[in-house]
């Protein structure tokens, strides 16, 4: 619940504020993607301005997210095999456990055949 809570304070003002950015920034801005003539430009793209903000804004949080997670990458292969060790470790003390097991019935059974002559 507080997590929730705390969720909502920080998620109102973060939406207020990009609705703010996004209604003072609505004039529309040409994007020109030909740097050798940018008076008649071959390629060039005109938005309001906060889509060019929001989309660089989501951008950065792909770019971020991917950075991190391959930056994480050796983390995430050593607990792999960490976690293949160990159950390989717990499979073969359940099998030395079951040895153990039947080593002992197998002696108790001899002690009981020689009380019993």
């Amino acid at each position: 619940m507080l997590k929730r809570i705390i969720w909502i304070l920080l998620g109102f003002p973060a939406v207020a504020l990009m609705v703010t950015i996004a209604v003072i920034n609505r004039h529309p801005v040409r994007l020109v993607l030909d740097p050798f003539k940018p008076e008649t430009p071959v390629v060039s793209l005109s938005m309001p301005f906060y889509y060019y903000l929001f989309g660089m804004l989501v951008a950065g949080a792909i770019i971020g997210g991917l950075v991190t997670w391959f930056g994480q990458a050796h983390w995430r292969r050593r607990a792999r095999n960490r976690a293949q060790d160990a159950l390989r470790w717990q499979a073969e003390a359940e099998r030395l456990s079951r040895e153990r097991d039947i080593e002992v019935a197998q002696a108790s059974r001899g002690k009981q055949l020689t009380v019993a002559r």
